[in-house]
């Protein structure tokens, strides 16, 4: 009986562990941690079709997002795509587009993430020669292979509630892991 006993206090433990443990998982999914799969070209070269990333969600509390980060974002269209970009301006920050380059606050943006000579045209949004300020709440998004993305150019800046998490990690492929943030 007592054999028997224990046994059954053992079973519940480790019933109570497996419980304790998928809700600790389902709570940092959705609320600290998740695993993505890139799938697009948009964001080439820093990150590839097929490549695995890791995004916080901590942020979206405090919505203390910077220029530089690379954040998913629902893209709010019909079908509700999620989309990856690079934050270039924040609120308050004047953007403009000279000669294929990037002003911020009237100063060319240096971006090293870029390919050398990467061109950045104007879109049905942001024209060349045109300035436009980023409204509070609001942050101004490009992705990184500027012939392949469709970004704020061409939709506007996009609202901080949109925003989905920041990537801070490149996990796959293993060869080419990274800091993102």
């Amino acid at each position: 009986m007592e054999k028997e006993n224990k046994h059954k206090k053992e079973v519940i433990n480790w019933i109570k562990i497996i419980i304790i443990t998928i809700i600790i998982s389902l709570v940092a999914k959705n609320y600290v941690f998740e695993r993505i799969h890139i799938n697009g070209y948009s964001m080439m070269p820093t990150l590839n079709n097929n490549d695995s990333v890791l995004i916080e969600k901590l942020s979206l509390l405090t919505n203390n997002f910077k220029r530089g980060q690379i954040i998913i974002f629902d893209s709010e269209n019909k079908n509700h795509d999620v989309l990856i970009k690079r934050i270039i301006g924040v609120e308050g920050d004047e953007i403009e587009l000279i000669k294929g380059k990037v002003y911020l606050n009237g100063k060319i943006l240096k971006e090293p993430y870029l390919e050398k000579n990467i061109i950045t045209d104007g879109g049905t949004f942001l024209n060349q020669k045109k300035k436009i300020k980023i409204e509070k709440g609001f942050v101004f998004l490009l992705g990184d292979n500027r012939v392949n993305s469709k970004d704020s150019r061409y939709f506007g800046p996009i609202n901080i509630k949109s925003i989905k998490g920041h990537i801070i990690l490149k996990i796959f492929p293993l060869g080419q892991i990274k800091l993102l943030f």
